[in-house]
């Protein structure tokens, strides 16, 4: 791979990266916005606060205390409070008030009242802190430092503009007599969410028009530079949605699956795989972004061309071959010692992938294979690979947290296999060579589904696994004696 392509390609990656996730925070941001309601607000539940004191205060609320705003943000870019109060009392009249701190310490001095320092809501219970005092509070609708106040039977309700500065709010009895029992609401609506979600939707839109672009230019240059992809004797015959193929499907499905067992193995190089595949899966990160922009790049390709790009084609082939050396050597099949290389092209490894370029696709089909045709699939191979098969689930792509195909080991059939023959490798240093057919019939089923949701092919997987390193007709030319298009010069000795 050279430099320029490669560097090209991780530049886009990461900026793609950075704008899908700040997408994801444009949307929450967004969503929280619109979901303020109530008057544009986020409200608690109305609750029960009582105190034998003279007043239920909150604990100090700083808004930028001491500090400037941020550049091009005042304090009307904050939004506001709102607070319900309802005394539980029908004989009293109840206050709230909001006010600065330092000006209602100075008219608690000496006051007992109660701090409410935490509430949790499920269930409900707050904490409160009792501050003594000795003094009666004067009446709190006389004070005149109240940035907002209300007072009054029933139902009480004060909105506040947010401000700089230190901030506390009170409820009380009107009459500022003591022990206060009330039902009390709080909420905030927060008028920058609005904005910021904006601001935050625009940096993710320049992230990924920078990105996608880089990505698709890196793809370009990658798959065009890889060599031709073989084409099986009948292969032009077997392109799917062509109306003129007389002579019918074929037998031989267009995603073909290598991989040969190495003799011998190391009884323990399989413990420590994990780790010294650990730069694979650093790169696979990169890769398996751009296989997702260059699938829906060209999905939509296909919608109005009914072809898939070439150069795309060949690239994301190579990611799949990449990834399946990689799990050949990791932990879907633990069937070789060699190192994976580091390339989209196909070399002497063991382990091999290809699929058939199509001559044309199915403009449907695209639209609903990775997802409703594929389902039957998806839902054996989640027994069969578990969380291998989830790197697929989302119909369209390969994801970077799916651990590369790396099966869960005590949720599926594949892990359970590939368990049974490590243990079988540690004490007999031997690969039972049944459990290995068996693992490659699960890849070979997994890879035929990929290739299908990723929208490489228009024919149906089938349901089988064909088991033993090579597709069936290539273990069926080479029984024949023809062994075209089997590579049987890498097969070691059998163990």
């Amino acid at each position: 791979m050279r430099t320029g392509r490669v560097a090209v390609l991780v530049l886009g990656c990461l900026s793609a990266l950075t704008g899908f996730a700040l997408l994801t925070a444009a949307v929450f941001l967004g969503w929280a916005y619109f979901m303020q309601r109530d008057g544009g607000h986020f409200t608690s539940p109305s609750a029960r606060y009582e105190t034998s004191e003279s007043a239920l205060v909150s604990e100090k609320v700083d808004l930028f205390a001491g500090a400037d705003l941020p550049e091009g943000f005042s304090s009307e870019d904050l939004g506001r409070v709102l607070l319900r109060a309802t005394s539980r009392d029908p004989d009293r009249d109840i206050f709230i008030g909001i006010g600065p701190r330092d000006e209602v310490d100075k008219y608690f001095t000496d006051v007992a009242h109660t701090e409410v320092t935490a509430v949790q809501f499920d269930p409900f219970r707050p904490t409160y802190r009792q501050i003594p005092g000795a003094r009666q509070a004067a009446l709190p609708g006389e004070q005149p430092f109240w940035s907002a106040s209300s007072s009054g039977p029933g139902m009480q309700e004060v909105r506040w503009e947010l401000r700089q500065g230190a901030w506390t709010a009170v409820v009380m009895n009107a009459d500022a007599t003591p022990g206060v029992s009330a039902d009390i609401q709080a909420g905030a609506h927060l008028a920058f969410l609005g904005p910021l979600a904006l601001g935050v939707l625009i940096g993710a839109v320049a992230l990924l028009v920078i990105g996608i672009p880089l990505i698709v230019a890196g793809a370009i240059g990658l798959g065009r530079h890889g060599p031709p992809q073989p084409h099986p004797v009948g292969a032009d015959d077997r392109d799917a949605g062509d109306p003129s193929d007389a002579q019918g499907p074929s037998t031989v499905y267009p995603v073909r699956l290598v991989g040969e067992l190495d003799a011998p193995l190391s009884r323990w190089m399989w413990l420590a795989k994990w780790l010294l595949a650990i730069p694979h899966f650093f790169v696979l990160v990169f890769l398996a972004v751009a296989f997702v922009v260059t699938t829906l790049v060209s999905g939509f390709a296909i919608l109005f061309t009914a072809r898939y790009p070439r150069a795309f084609f060949d690239f994301n082939v190579g990611v799949l071959r990449w990834m399946w050396r990689v799990q050949f050597y990791a932990y879907s099949a633990l069937a070789t010692d060699r190192y994976p290389p580091f390339t989209l092209k196909r070399t002497d490894y063991p382990a091999d992938f290809d699929v058939d370029y199509p001559a044309r696709l199915s403009r449907g089909l695209v639209v609903v294979k990775w997802w409703l045709l594929a389902l039957p699939h998806y839902l054996i191979l989640a027994l069969l690979a578990g969380g291998w098969f989830g790197s697929w689930r989302a119909g369209v792509s390969v994801t970077a947290g799916a651990h590369y195909g790396q099966p869960w080991f005590f949720s599926s059939v594949l892990g359970l296999v590939v368990i049974f023959s490590a243990m079988s490798l540690l004490v007999t240093g031997r690969y039972p060579h049944g459990l290995f057919d068996f693992v490659m019939g699960i890849n070979r089923w997994a890879f035929r589904v990929a290739a299908y949701a990723t929208l490489m092919r228009d024919e149906y997987p089938p349901f089988r696994l064909d088991q033993g390193p090579f597709e069936p007709h290539e273990s069926t030319a080479g029984a024949d004696g023809d062994n075209s298009g089997a590579d049987t010069s890498r097969e070691g000795p059998r163990t």
